[in-house]
């Protein structure tokens, strides 16, 4: 919201001293965060001229500019008239104009020069409104009779050659504060007035305080009748409708009141509404202008019907939600989106000669989830659903009839409608000991009922407690907590210590957390890059994937409002989103290209969740039933690679990442937390059928799978041939590593090496031989290693062999006898479990 300061003057005491800092320092005090502070960005000379000739001269290029002698007094250190060039034509000679004259600085730090233009060297620059910051008007230049044409007082005495920044007020300050969602009332200017007063201790002027005139009868019908209210919660408790017959709608607002929207950041558009603008950001009251002969029926504010739509301000054809709430003509057809956007077949335009003025007070829930669900965040929209002071409208109303009246020329009706009742705020008991137990510092309660009292609130003496009604303005004070808030910002933010609390011993992170650490840390330590993808996806990456029809993976949760249409879906693997961020990568020029990612996926759907009321906490079964139905989002690790695993260099060429990588990677990470991962042929999308392997833990349970994806993937989303890639349940492992690692003894005694070659089917693992010798070699054994793999005529059509070396160690050197039984043994265990023949 920005306060402009001259404006905020006609509100509250403001010290004449006083510069944009200053202010927003004060409004700092009390909660309200500077955002920027705008004005003071011209600088001199910008004066006054007289225009004495006007050439018009047609140029080759068809256009018309004109050849300007203008009398700019002494300003120019002459007191020649000054040459300049123009191309508006909406002046003549004796006008009084604008003029930048050389080394002024116009916003966006334009500093004016001395230059050749069209056949002249032109010294200075006769002015448009949008060149000087304050308006928009960029077709014609400021001529001064016209622009202060509603206040000729201000050109009295104004001569050729005088300073023009302060009488077009140019040198003015205009802060913006951040408000924040608990502080609606600040989005407008006697919000930020109270609060600026506040922080002084001075008076404060309210503009809402005026004269309602009484009503002689009943107005035009108004007819509330929401039957499906949010939570309860009626969509308008109230409703104010006034009549203004005869305006001219072409008119023009004041000059005043354009330059006060353009300095709140608003585009003066027409008279109508202009005024609603200019009442909506004083007051804080949103209002919308019907053309009343557009109207044929009652108002009638009620929820919309299934497949009605209704074509908006915006030039946009709606369909309306049966949460929506409308403003109906008649109950029939729609008019507007309460307290949203309104709809053209009511709009005041030129032609408009009774306007009504509609002044309501909607529930925030209703709006701010119809301004979300057709994405129109408006003025209107972004008050209401932070909350607008009910007692307010029907004084909103009458200043919005009042301006039309006089800038407008009609003539209002003495009839008034005014109907619904809004519920009065709620009391709270607060015991006045509760700000210095929650701040820290000594509140008297003598000081407790003054600050309540000063932001508006309704304070009696309860005994040991106090009772406090919050005023109308206020709906986010609900409880204790929130009045003393109020009481600590009163005396100032400024005022509570910092103090950093003290740790206390023995807290540290969890195993989990240690874990994940070491996990994230061994796989960087292996060269890998990590990275964090957005947990969006959509379908069409399924397909990709190659996923059948029936795969569990296709299970996803459906987004109501993703961030992008083409990605509704939260992911249920992590190579749903790292893969794009590889090809990404690649397609940038990194040729080798190792990644990592661990982050949360999200399994199976979402059951049906009740939906509980906002601002109350949910009861125990509630709650329950959400918890429960959630679905479970189990953390896991993935990676992919491309490119080459080792660079070209001395030692030869470069080797290509192949799927014995990434199986490697998967168990340094296995080991790094003292889970030993093993490996065992698998077929499983996204991968090549025959270079996949699923990663099992030591009791034999899957946790995930690696290996090269499949060359149709690969094609899909533009991939590297011959990617590799892993996914692995981080969770499942994390858990399997309860017990600490403790590490192996290390022995002065010698081992005894012994090799051993084996044949086997083709299909049979190597892993399922090892774990068999192991089995059968008894303590004694330190090691099992592959370390050659053979198929030809030698092992016949199917087979192959395996050479391990088998590696023993003992509290004593072993001897050659022993040895050689310790192998037989394992050879013998692994002919019984493979049917492996030793070559």
């Amino acid at each position: 919201m920005r306060a402009p300061i001259e404006w905020l003057r006609e509100l509250a005491e403001v010290d004449p001293r006083a510069k944009g800092a200053d202010v927003a320092a004060s409004l700092v005090r009390v909660g309200l965060e500077e955002e920027d502070i705008f004005g003071g960005e011209i600088t001199g000379p910008l004066v006054v001229g007289k225009v004495l000739e006007r050439t018009p001269e047609e140029q080759k290029n068809g256009k018309t500019i004109n050849w300007c002698r203008v009398d700019v007094g002494d300003s120019n250190g002459t007191g020649e008239p000054q040459g300049i060039v123009c191309g508006a034509h909406n002046f003549d000679v004796g006008d009084l104009v604008a003029v930048i004259l050389p080394g002024g600085v116009l916003p966006g730090n334009f500093e004016i020069s001395a230059r050749k233009t069209y056949g002249h060297v032109s010294a200075g620059m006769i002015c448009s409104a949008m060149e000087l910051g304050p308006g928009e008007d960029h077709d014609g230049i400021i001529v001064l009779t016209e622009y202060f044409a509603d206040r000729p007082e201000a050109l009295t005495g104004l001569t050729p050659g005088d300073d023009l920044i302060p009488v077009l007020a140019l040198d003015a300050e205009t802060v913006e504060v951040n408000v924040t969602p608990d502080r609606g009332y600040c989005f407008s200017m006697r919000g930020i007035a109270r609060e600026y007063a506040l922080s002084q201790g001075t008076p404060f002027v309210d503009p809402a305080d005026l004269t309602v005139a009484e009503a002689t009868g009943a107005g035009y019908e108004v007819r509330l009748a929401d039957d499906a209210p949010v939570d309860g919660v009626p969509g308008c408790d109230r409703y104010v409708a006034r009549i203004v017959r005869g305006i001219d709608a072409t008119a023009s607002s004041p000059e005043w009141m354009q330059r006060r929207l353009t300095e709140v950041g608003m585009r003066p558009i027409s008279l109508a509404v202009d005024v609603t603008n200019y009442v909506m950001m004083l007051l804080g009251q949103p209002l919308h202008a019907f053309d009343l002969d557009t109207l044929s029926g009652a108002i009638e504010v009620r929820r919309a019907r299934a497949g009605e739509t209704l074509k908006t301000l915006d030039d946009v054809e709606r369909t309306l939600d049966p949460t929506d709430l409308l403003i109906t003509d008649g109950g029939t057809t729609p008019l507007a989106i309460a307290g949203v956007m309104g709809g053209e077949t009511s709009e005041v335009t030129e032609s408009t000669v009774d306007v009504l003025v509609e002044a309501a007070h909607f529930d925030p829930v209703s709006v701010a989830r119809s301004a979300r669900r057709h994405r129109l965040a408006t003025e209107a929209s972004k008050r209401f659903e932070r909350g607008v002071d009910p007692a307010v409208t029907a004084a909103a109303a009458q200043l919005a009839v009042d301006l039309l009246v006089e800038h407008g020329g009609g003539t209002a009706d003495p009839t008034a409608t005014d109907v619904g009742a809004p519920a009065a705020p709620s009391s709270i008991t607060l015991d006045p000991q509760l700000p210095t137990q929650y701040i820290g510092l000594d509140y008297p309660r003598d000081e407790v009922v003054a600050s309540l009292t000063a932001i508006g609130c309704a304070v009696s003496d309860e005994g040991e407690s106090l009772l406090v009604t919050p005023p109308t303005r206020r709906p986010d004070s609900v409880d204790g907590p929130d009045s003393v808030e109020e009481v600590a910002r009163v005396r100032g933010y400024d005022q509570i210590p910092s103090v950093v609390p003290r740790a206390s011993a023995g807290r540290g992170l969890t195993h989990e957390q240690r874990a994940r650490r070491v996990v994230a840390r061994t796989l960087a330590a292996t060269g890998l890059v990590e990275v964090l993808s957005y947990p969006f996806t959509s379908s069409q990456r399924h397909d990709d994937l190659g996923h059948a029809a029936d795969d569990a993976r296709r299970e996803s949760v459906r987004l109501a409002n993703p961030l992008q249409d083409e990605a509704p879906l939260m992911r249920t693997s992590i190579l749903d989103t790292l893969l794009d961020t590889l090809r990404r990568n690649v397609s940038r020029g990194q040729r080798d290209v190792g990644l990592y990612e661990i982050g949360l996926v999200t399994a199976g759907g979402v059951t049906p969740l009740p939906l509980p009321p906002g601002g109350v906490r949910p009861d125990a079964e509630t709650l329950a039933r959400i918890t429960g139905g959630v679905p479970a989002q189990p953390r896991h690790v993935a990676i992919a690679a491309a490119g080459a695993a080792l660079p070209a260099g001395p030692h030869g060429a470069a080797r290509a990442v192949d799927p014995t990588d990434v199986v490697g990677w998967t168990r340094a990470l296995g080991a790094a937390i003292g889970v030993e991962l093993g490996v065992e042929a698998a077929q499983r999308t996204p991968f090549h059928p025959g270079r996949c392997v699923a990663v099992t833990l030591p009791g034999g349970a899957v946790v995930g799978h690696a290996g090269e994806l499949h060359p149709k993937v690969c094609s899909r989303p533009e991939l590297p041939e011959r990617t590799v890639a892993a996914e692995l349940d981080l969770d499942a492992i994390v858990a399997a590593s309860g017990e600490p690692v403790r590490p192996a003894q290390l022995s002065t005694q010698p081992v005894a090496n012994t090799d051993v070659a084996l044949v086997v089917d083709e299909g049979v693992p190597a892993a399922a031989v090892a774990a068999a010798l192991g089995s059968g070699a008894g303590r004694t054994r330190e090691s099992i290693t592959l370390f050659d793999v053979y198929r030809g005529a030698r092992v016949g059509e199917g087979r192959k062999s395996l050479a391990y070396r088998l590696t023993f160690r003992a509290g004593r050197t072993l001897k050659t006898d022993e040895v050689s039984g310790l192998r037989d043994r394992a050879v013998a265990a692994a002919t019984s479990a493979t049917g492996a023949q030793q070559r």
